[in-house]
């Protein structure tokens, strides 16, 4: 195991739920952001994200671009209802887009911006996350009506 990556990966995740905890409590969500992503500690989502640590980006995109998946992300996005994969429904039917509930709905955006201000540090602005957004809204397979929500924050 390389202990570089382990540190960094473990910093990395730390920082990351630090401010999710911090945008969080600013909306009420005190457990949620008391118990944001706690499952990147288990070992099928520590171990391969430390393989694959950057410190610039998500290892989970890391681990897809060499092996086409992620076990971690298979892991991670069945566990964690703020993410918008875990309410997308009926793969064999086109897929349903169902829409969130307001709690997870606002912690995923508290979860974007903590990955912005994890990945990004001392270069984080809204302006950038923004952009971010811009890019990542035309592929993304989430409910019309949340994407619109989403324009309307990050405008």
């Amino acid at each position: 195991m390389n202990w570089k990556n382990f540190i960094g990966h473990w910093n990395t995740v730390a920082e990351h739920r630090k401010w999710v905890r911090h945008y969080c409590f600013k909306m009420g969500l005190y457990w949620q952001g008391l118990t944001h992503d706690l499952s990147k500690y288990y070992p099928i989502e520590f171990l391969e994200s430390v393989k694959y640590y950057q410190g610039t980006r998500s290892p989970i995109d890391a681990c897809k671009e060499v092996n086409g998946y992620s076990m971690a992300w298979f892991h991670h996005r069945g566990r964690n209802k703020h993410h918008h994969e875990y309410w997308i429904d009926n793969f064999d039917k086109g897929m349903t887009f169902n829409i969130m509930p307001y709690k997870y709905f606002v912690e995923m955006l508290c979860d974007y911006l903590g990955a912005g201000r994890a990945y990004m540090g001392r270069n984080f602005s809204y302006a950038k996350e923004r952009e971010w957004w811009q890019g990542k809204r035309k592929t993304i397979a989430m409910h019309p009506k949340q994407i619109e929500m989403l324009d309307a924050i990050f405008d």
